[in-house]
């Protein structure tokens, strides 16, 4: 069961320390000089450091980008270069009127600064920069209401206007919408329907921000694009990335300080001491206050249904060291019995997936097949669960289940720790574009668990086995650091056998079995030597590829 990595697989934010940072900032040098590097020897560093230039990319081909961000990372900087490149242009050439909506006066007159420098170094013809009042319709005494704002016009007519936060004074006006720090706008959902608008006549929208809480509306659009619901562009960049990137080289290059690993790692440290129990969600991208229960027990139980088996074998301690005859005849039994007679009832005309994370003494291994319908709604027919079953079996079960699986379009699998061993020979029988080996990280479950939540939600995951304990595996779903997963120290019991314990082992493969219902996996067609499609296995259905008898 690997449903959340361990420190040492995956570190994060302040989970590295000042020394591996050093570490690996000295190991990213690939073979420069161990010495210092001065600010001479950072001059050539592009203008545009890589996730500035990632973002320009994304935004010039999406309607819509959303980016979550660190706080003091430079992305606004890049903005101002997009929205004079955009402005400056002809409008044959794409160019549009750029508003700029932050959410006090020092943010307009800050983002100007920056497109006035952008501009001279474009050598664009601009005039200056300067101060008017913006029509803002009238208050409820009829009198005249007015914005400070300020702008920049071009000579291909189009200009560059900064405005405080106000949706109405978006209304009537056309072309590329930036709106900064969007979490901090008093109401971000009507300034973002005002802003919308803009896309009907060609426009574009870009909404930047740091994190203020789990709950803000900034969240809850990126969690809408992550589940699917909004089909808008997300670039996401922490405090780690920027320094990857370059960040403090850039730093020094402006203050003419001497770049080196040691000076880096201390000055990361120090900014981690600054922000204290803040450095989470100012810097590294974690909403603040996300602790709870992320799929509700009504929500698990709208999708259960009665009469869907989950066939459950456990072996005993001394069982793998067993003759290798005796333990294939035993996990021949149970497949003969039990899995057998349930894939026989499988509707042929549809295709199937699965899902399975991996156990081998403390947690279970479990199997979570699916039927893809022809309105693409999916269905669990069936769950298989092993507890203390050796490595061997296992394979023979697999594949013995993912065989009989009619329409079998591919599956992922748990290869974390040992699992790994099980994916990889599942791989070699199956294809390894048939079956995706995950290795689990908080970027994965950030970008898959907010889909499988959906699928709850919407009822295309419409049936699951009315089952406790995979009612209890669930549930074990938490919001950790504003990302859905299982918390590494939460075992519940297990219902159907007292003192046993569970890792939200079924929960984990339910998630795999979903994500694989939404890759695309190749389909192959093959030719028999004498040119005849083959259609049907050359083995009976009894045997499997050593021609062993199954049961």
């Amino acid at each position: 069961m690997s449903a959340l990595p361990s420190g040492d697989e995956i570190k994060t934010g302040r989970a590295i320390t000042q020394e591996e940072w050093e570490d690996l900032r000295r190991s990213s040098l690939y073979g420069l000089p161990e010495g210092l590097l001065s600010a001479e020897d950072l001059d050539g560093i592009s203008i545009l450091l890589g996730y500035q230039r990632r973002l320009l990319e994304t935004t010039a081909v999406s309607r819509v980008t959303v980016v979550e961000k660190s706080r003091r990372t430079g992305a606004t900087w890049a903005l101002g270069a997009d929205g004079v490149l955009t402005a400056g242009a002809k409008a044959t050439d794409g160019g549009m009127d750029v508003m700029y909506i932050g959410y006090n006066l020092e943010m307009a007159r800050e983002f100007i600064d920056v497109c006035g420098t952008w501009a001279k170094a474009f050598n664009r013809a601009a005039t200056d920069v300067q101060e008017y009042l913006f029509e803002d319709g009238k208050d409820d005494d009829g009198v005249d209401r007015h914005i400070q704002a300020f702008r920049i016009r071009f000579a291909s007519g189009f200009e560059i206007v900064a405005l405080t936060s106000r949706p109405r004074s978006l209304r009537g006006r056309q072309g590329y919408v930036i709106v900064d720090e969007a979490a901090f706008h008093d109401d971000l959902k009507e300034l973002l329907k005002a802003a919308l608008a803009f896309l009907i006549w060609g426009g574009k929208v870009c909404i930047i921000s740091t994190h203020d809480g789990e709950d803000n509306p900034f969240n809850e659009v990126i969690q809408d694009i992550r589940a699917g619901r909004k089909k808008y562009a997300l670039v996401r960049f922490d405090f780690d990335d920027a320094l990857r990137d370059g960040l403090y080289q850039r730093i020094c290059l402006r203050t003419g300080e001497t770049w080196s690993p040691q000076a880096e790692a201390a000055w990361r440290q120090d900014i981690l001491d600054d922000y204290g129990d803040a450095a989470d969600e100012e810097l590294f991208c974690i909403p603040a206050k996300g602790s709870g229960t992320f799929l509700p027990g009504a929500l698990i139980r709208s999708r259960m249904r009665d009469g869907i088996p989950v066939i459950r074998w456990e072996c005993g301690g001394d069982f793998v060291f067993r003759p290798e005859f005796e333990r294939i005849s035993a996990a021949n039994d149970f497949l003969g019995s039990e899995i057998a007679p349930l894939l026989a009832a499988l509707d042929k005309r549809r295709r199937h997936v699965f899902g399975q994370d991996f156990g081998r003494v403390s947690d279970l291994s479990v199997t979570w097949p699916l039927a893809i319908r022809s309105d693409m709604r999916l269905e669990t027919p069936f769950v298989v669960e092993l507890r203390n079953v050796p490595y061997e079996q296992q394979k023979q079960i697999l594949f013995f289940i993912l065989h009989g699986l009619p329409g079998f379009s591919g599956g992922a699998m748990d290869a974390g720790g040992n699992g790994a061993y099980l994916a990889e020979v599942a791989q070699q029988e199956f294809g390894e574009l048939m079956i995706e080996a995950i290795q689990f990280s908080q970027g994965w479950y950030r970008d898959h668990t907010p889909k499988f939540k959906v699928a709850f939600e919407d009822g295309d995951l419409e049936t699951i086995p009315r089952d406790d304990d995979i009612f209890n595996d669930l549930r074990a779903f938490k919001m950790l650091k504003g990302i859905a997963q299982i918390p590494s120290d939460q075992r519940t019991l297990e219902m159907a056998k007292k003192g046993r314990k569970r890792h939200g082992d079924a929960a984990i493969a339910a998630l795999l079995a979903h994500y694989a219902s939404e890759r695309d996996v190749p389909e192959y067609g093959y030719t028999s030597a004498t040119g005849e499609g083959m259609t049907e296995s050359p083995l009976t259905d009894q045997q499997d590829m050593s021609g062993r008898c199954l049961w």
